[in-house]
């Protein structure tokens, strides 16, 4: 076969490939119900790579919702209850790069991050419940990255949970659990640091990914970030794990040696 020939093969299947661009869709089963998250794997690669890594690992499995926010934020993938107050953080990986692509929108996850540090992000992420994005959080600490969108009817469930009532664990002291929401746990409960049952917390059963490779991210509704224009990365069409970049750079380097190979 001709380089000719091997080359026409070679686009026609990047043809293919490029034609139709996935993001990968992962659902979250809670005792609240379920949702659905669309990732922008492509524009915000290392911030979904190192989110799949989480599920993938079984380490956001039985972890709880540790805080939310009247009409700002739900907060989950840092805490899990052991059978004692307080809950306990569980293991994180190193820190990720921030991409601030896009606006932090009612519906977006985004990764949460430690005051003053742009780039801190490790397991915890959080559900704007609003529009917290221009002049908020896309501004604030370098901006937060967003990386889905809940899908389908995932907010319904997402409100259900902002409505949970909240205990302050240990009042007046700052150790990430001042705005735990608690199921079936009184106000004496929390004063009196009542211990409480898996049952009095909003519980992440599992994480699970749908697909990866469907065609999903021609419905993504992304809103691009304006706060950041001067310093956010320039946003490249989605496609699951950034693998069709990947796979043409290998493409394009083995078309170059059979190239050779044929002179």
């Amino acid at each position: 076969m001709s380089f000719s020939s091997l080359s026409k093969i070679a686009i026609a299947s990047l043809m293919i490939a490029s034609a139709s661009t996935s993001a990968t869709i992962v659902e979250f089963t809670t005792s609240q119900g379920n949702f659905k998250v669309n990732l922008h794997d492509e524009t915000t690669p290392e911030t979904v790579s190192n989110f799949l890594k989480y599920i993938n690992d079984g380490d956001y499995n039985n972890t709880i919702i540790h805080r939310t926010v009247d009409n700002f934020i739900v907060q989950g993938g840092g805490a899990r209850f052991e059978g004692v107050l307080p809950p306990v953080w569980i293991e994180t990986r190193q820190t990720i790069k921030n991409e601030p692509v896009f606006s932090n929108v009612v519906g977006t996850i985004a990764m949460a991050k430690k005051s003053g540090g742009i780039d801190s992000a490790t397991s915890q992420w959080f559900i704007n419940l609003s529009d917290n994005g221009t002049g908020k959080l896309d501004l604030k600490n370098g901006g937060f990255t967003v990386f889905g969108e809940i899908i389908e009817n995932g907010m319904i469930t997402i409100n259900d949970i902002a409505l949970v009532p909240r205990c302050d664990i240990n009042p007046g002291v700052s150790n990430g659990f001042n705005e735990l929401p608690m199921p079936n746990y009184s106000a004496d409960n929390c004063v009196n640091n009542f211990v409480p049952g898996i049952e009095n917390f909003v519980t992440i059963e599992s994480v699970i990914i749908i697909d990866a490779s469907i065609n999903s991210a021609d419905s993504l509704a992304a809103v691009k970030n304006t706060s950041l224009t001067a310093t956010a990365p320039a946003p490249t069409n989605s496609s699951s794990g950034g693998g069709s970049i990947a796979w043409f750079s290998s493409l394009f380097i083995g078309l170059i040696a059979l190239r050779r190979r044929f002179k």
